[in-house]
């Protein structure tokens, strides 16, 4: 599993116009094949009336399955243009449809990949990109009486506190990035005399805004 990669925020859409052309760039996270087809199709049957629907995606953790389609637009200058948008951001699982109303207007060859490419990129810069980052899942079991200590510590620290139980005894739940658990274990033993119960869990893709 990659440690860390870039993908797409959320599903939406974002609208231009270049020369009385609308191009609506329609952008969704998608893990499969079979995801990323269902939402063109999803988009194609949306926009039916539309002069074109070309995509593209990328999915897998080597990027393994990548797909273009100009949609009837001159061979090159749309479904490609769109694949390097998502290259040049480094994105993975990302699907991206660039639909266009035809506004009288020929851009020839070069137009269009200007086009295309600026509507993928410019939806992809709305919609918004995050950072998944593998991390390492612990509970720190501890008294009432280190609550204010061990919080104020973890917060402060390189480590994040994602929430805390109030039960019996307290219970912090923290992340880390794989591969930092002697680290961990260490710290928090240093920081509570060793009165704290530490328990490791299992492993979860974290996101934050890029």
């Amino acid at each position: 599993m990659l440690t860390t990669y870039f993908t797409v925020k959320t599903e939406g859409s974002h609208e231009i116009v270049i020369q009385k052309s609308r191009f609506i760039g329609h952008v969704k996270r998608v893990e499969t094949e079979e995801e990323a087809i269902n939402f063109v199709q999803k988009i194609k049957k949306e926009h039916k009336d539309a002069t074109h629907n070309c995509s593209a995606y990328m999915i897998g953790e080597y990027d393994l399955i990548q797909k273009a389609s100009d949609d009837g637009e001159p061979s090159g200058t749309a479904g490609v243009p769109i694949l390097e948008v998502l290259k040049k951001k480094g994105l993975k699982d990302t699907a991206v449809v660039v639909t266009r109303y035809f506004g009288g207007i020929k851009l020839g060859a070069g137009g269009l990949i200007r086009a295309y490419s600026g509507s993928a990129s410019q939806s992809i810069d709305e919609i918004g990109v995050v950072k998944r980052q593998l991390m390492q899942l612990a509970e720190v079991h501890i008294d009432y009486t280190l609550l204010g200590k061990v919080e104020n510590e973890l917060r402060q620290s390189a480590y994040t506190l994602r929430n805390i139980d109030y039960a019996d005894r307290v219970v912090l739940h923290a992340a880390f990035q794989s591969g930092q658990e002697e680290e961990f274990q260490a710290y928090v033993t240093d920081m509570t005399n060793a009165q704290a119960e530490i328990r490791l869990g299992g492993q979860e893709y974290i996101e934050e805004d890029v």
